[in-house]
């Protein structure tokens, strides 16, 4: 399980545009990215994670003059909503920057210096859509009319969203600007070019490294097999980003200052820690860089990117590794299906490691579309993370706590089921490497049914009640506990809050490389929940919330009094005489057994002692939180003339009374000493 020697690798993920909050889709590639970096952290690797606001740009130009603020207030106030988004979903920068930033501007200026200086910037004239009453040149998407071939209405200068023509904004019929409504002219100005051409056939064997995925190379390739063209790296006047040097009223486009921006965050970051800063980036030395995005941008990364790099003097990237879009329940984001989900929204109503986990049971290495499926993301996270991975360590803790003061037995009983769960480490770690996180998922959840197997056929429950057992009892869930440990190893990139948890439980640190000795004579803390399962009714709330307001169905906290009751409605519920509450017979109960009830999400199945009134069966939904061991020999009261209500599972004969809000905080009213099974409850 040793790792080999360490590594000292850089990366990035696509810089997210400072112009709007984060939603899902940019989250799947900060996740991603996330789990591969802690990941090789936890194969005692040095891997620093960089990224930045992608903060230039017409768009952010016009938007902070619409919210009348400067650009760079706009700017400032979407960073730290995304630093905030993305702390949420537990991301792990070593440093989030801005490309608004003076590393930046020293960096694009040098960077451009050197390609100006190797003859590989030209200039010509060209002519542009202009804005008479902003004054401003007009990019295709700030310009709308009618297409000129289906004559749909009000479709951007590049293409129509009804018929999927594309043409020239020039094309189109009574062409308008998108920003005043003024009918654009023609205007000529001086831009400045990159001779990408210049650089064909370092690309082309760039294309034919390793460095990019098949498709990505494939899809690429068509570019340089249709021949490559300059590319425009200046913009007019008025603009948001730097000005280039030499260069009166020209700006650089914000594709140029952009992927800099990735070396402007590592600047920032070595100049705060003493990072050694020249190593990852100049060439010829044995530090990696690879950069996560998304396929709509790899143009980009894949030809314009390393062509610059290349002409500087600066060393390309190991690899680039470039993910699909994520849709939602089949289809693209929408916000009318309240599937355009801000993560922020997602954090109001669920667990970030809930989406954690999905994206990792569902990512690949390759650029396929990722589905969000709402109903498959409850089944998975609830049957995976909580009824199998938790069920393991929630099902040991009990019986080594009342009955072994919480400390494992002195030796493994099970060398080899341990062995091999900690051989599967290694084509775990390959997969997690290649980032087949699907994959290594798979490997995992068949570890855990595994180790739920071996507690199945041991049952511990049976065990601890016959005699002479005890220790067998003992060994079983030690046993279980390593397995769990060995499991939350595996899945610590993925879930570092439930791992932090689970360290605290087990009184260790999940280290990947210090798993072949079992932890023996160890004692355990308390067990605490770990991960609460998902109610279908918060997915419900989020999407509800997600959709734009005048569409909004009530929410639970929502909806009239006469759905859902709460404390503040009290008042407005329907009322009872006191008469109707006498017939009520409350008795204390003595707990002589409580099982899980398969198939059943939050019930238990508890067999009650009513003394003379005989034992009673009784289906509780306390499950999320009790354990079925700590409830044996409890007292408790019941409802004992309820009627009888059949059930799925079987027929329940009564109701136990707990209190609190829900989830792990539900308390069973508990009697005083000396209350008796059958007494009666005034």
């Amino acid at each position: 399980m040793a790792a080999n020697a360490p590594r000292k690798i850089l990366v990035t993920s696509a810089l997210p545009y400072a112009n709007g909050p984060l939603h899902l889709g940019h989250m799947l590639e900060q996740v991603q990215t996330d789990i591969w970096v802690r990941f090789q952290r936890s194969r005692g690797h040095d891997c620093l994670y960089v990224c930045a606001d992608d903060a230039h740009g017409t768009a952010i130009m016009l938007a902070a003059e619409k919210l009348g603020i400067s650009p760079e207030q706009h700017i400032e106030s979407m960073r730290e909503r995304h630093i905030h988004d993305s702390s949420g979903f537990l991301i792990d920068f070593a440093n989030f920057y801005s490309t608004h930033t003076e590393e930046n501007r020293k960096w694009s200026e040098d960077i451009y210096g050197r390609l100006k200086a190797n003859n590989h910037i030209a200039s010509r004239t060209i002519t542009q859509a202009f804005d008479p009453e902003k004054e401003l040149f007009l990019a295709d998407r700030f310009i709308k009319g009618t297409c000129p071939r289906c004559k749909a209405e009000d479709q951007y200068g590049d293409n129509c969203e009804s018929c999927g023509a594309t043409y020239s904004p020039s094309d189109l019929i009574d062409p308008v600007s998108a920003i005043s409504g003024a009918t654009p002219v023609d205007k000529e100005s001086k831009h400045l070019f990159f001779k990408l051409p210049e650089f064909e056939a370092m690309l082309k064997q760039w294309l034919d490294s390793d460095t990019l995925q098949p498709q990505v190379a494939n899809k690429l390739r068509e570019w340089t097999d249709a021949g490559l063209q300059e590319w425009d790296i200046s913009r007019d006047a008025p603009y948001f980003g730097f000005e280039i040097p030499g260069e009166s009223g020209k700006y650089f486009y914000v594709w140029l200052d952009a992927p800099i921006g990735y070396i402007a965050s590592f600047d920032n970051y070595c100049q705060r820690t003493g990072h050694n800063f020249d190593e990852y980036i100049e060439p010829g030395g044995d530090t990696e860089l690879y950069h996560f995005i998304g396929k709509d941008i790899i143009n980009f990364h894949g030809l314009f990117w390393p062509a610059m790099l290349h002409s500087a003097g600066l060393r390309t990237p190991t690899a680039i590794f470039a993910h699909g879009f994520l849709t939602v329940n089949g289809t693209k984001m929408s916000k009318s299906r309240g599937t355009f989900i801000n993560a922020s929204t997602y954090l109001e109503h669920l667990d970030a490691e809930y989406l954690r986990y999905y994206y990792a049971a569902k990512l690949s290495n390759s650029v396929d579309d990722i589905d969000l499926n709402t109903d498959d993301f409850i089944q998975r996270v609830n049957s995976d993370v909580v009824g199998k991975v938790v069920n393991i360590a929630s099902r040991c803790a009990g019986f080594l706590r009342k009955g072994f003061d919480n400390t494992l037995s002195p030796e493994c009983a099970e060398p080899q089921l341990l062995a091999d769960f900690i051989a599967a480490g290694d084509n775990i770690a390959a997969l997690y490497e290649q980032r087949e996180f699907n994959k290594a998922i798979r490997e995992i959840i068949a570890l855990a049914d595994r180790a739920n197997q071996y507690i199945d056929d041991k049952k511990p429950w049976v065990l601890v009640k016959e005699e002479g057992q005890k220790a067998e009892v003992h060994a079983v869930c030690s046993v279980g506990i390593n397995l769990f440990r060995v499991l939350m190893t595996y899945l610590k990139p993925v879930l570092p809050a439930m791992a932090a948890k689970s360290e605290a439980f087990l009184n260790i640190s999940l280290d990947w490389t210090a798993l072949e000795s079992p932890l023996v004579n160890h004692t355990l803390s308390k067990f605490k929940p770990l991960i609460q399962r998902i109610d279908p009714k918060q997915v419900e709330a989020m999407v509800d919330a997600s959709k734009p307001a005048e569409q909004n169905t009530p929410t639970a906290a929502q909806r009239p009094v006469t759905q859902t009751k709460s404390d503040d409605d009290m008042q407005q519920a329907e009322t009872i005489e006191f008469d109707d509450f006498a017939k009520v017979d409350l008795r204390i109960a003595k707990i002589t057994a409580a099982d899980h009830v398969e198939g059943a999400d939050k019930l238990l199945q508890l067999t009650l002692d009513l003394g003379e009134l005989g034992s009673r069966q009784v289906f509780a939904g306390i499950k999320s939180a009790y354990q079925p061991e700590d409830l044996v020999g409890k007292h408790t009261v019941v409802v004992a003339n309820l009627a009888p209500r059949k059930m799925r599972f079987g027929v329940s004969e009564g109701m136990v009374l707990a209190a609190g809000p829900g989830g792990e905080n539900i308390y069973l009213l508990e009697p005083h000493d000396g209350a008796t099974p059958g007494m009666k409850v005034k």
